[in-house]
């Protein structure tokens, strides 16, 4: 698998923010989101190949129960199932962050689906490919139903994201418990300037808020 990092930091995002965690970054995207935090797993993707017992092992050596697989976008790897199957067999919590464009099969304990919106869309070249993926709910119906531990958080700029978000939660049939709201921002200061008005809007609509703890207490940048 082609590994871009790994790290032991908190879960910043979602209902286990704050619980420490070893992080597997695997490299490769099927999107190009504009704000994306991570662009070396997507727009430039890097990384070295490792095998699945390896990764496993750097997961044992950190000490740490809860792993967290995320991207980039880890569904597009052939060895997803192989790799979340050896680590709940060491023991271990796992979490696999998405956005719910392809839904292989492969277990763990908490699906974390991030679904993209209209916010997303890059200009230029990659604009059409990224809306057709992005708007294709059907892989996303399917994991959510395959998987009844989830979540679905959404990266929110104002009140008008939830024009797409809210007819998109019905569309899959989540409960509206186990959809959060995250102020979209590439440092603490964006995130924090955009949190009361997201605040307001899960208020109004019945929904989660997330912090985005790892920007707060380490800032933006690898490993955190």
């Amino acid at each position: 698998m082609l590994i871009a990092e790994m790290f032991v930091s908190l879960q910043g995002e979602g209902i286990l923010a704050g619980v420490p965690s070893f992080f597997i970054r695997i490299s490769g995207c099927n999107l190009r989101c504009t704000w994306c935090d991570t662009p070396y797993t997507s727009w430039q993707p890097e990384g070295r190949r490792l095998h699945v017992a390896e990764i496993v092992g750097h997961a044992a050596a950190s000490s740490c129960r809860h792993v967290v697989v995320t991207g980039g976008e880890p569904l597009l790897q052939r060895e997803i199932g192989t790799l979340t199957a050896a680590l709940g067999a060491a023991g271990h919590h796992v979490t696999v962050e998405t956005a719910g464009t392809v839904a292989p099969a492969f277990k763990c304990d908490l699906l974390s689906v991030s679904p993209k919106t209209g916010n997303s869309d890059p200009e230029g070249g990659w604009r059409e490919r990224h809306r057709a993926v992005r708007a294709d709910l059907e892989p996303l119906a399917a994991l959510v139903t395959a998987h009844p531990e989830h979540q679905l958080k959404f990266v929110v700029q104002g009140e008008s994201d939830l024009d797409e978000i809210l007819p998109l939660v019905a569309h899959v049939n989540v409960r509206r418990e186990r959809v959060l709201l995250m102020p979209e921002g590439r440092t603490a200061a964006e995130v924090a300037a955009r949190a009361p008005a997201v605040a307001r809007l899960c208020l109004l609509h019945g929904l989660r808020f997330s912090p985005r703890l790892q920007l707060d207490l380490f800032g933006p940048g690898r490993g955190v």
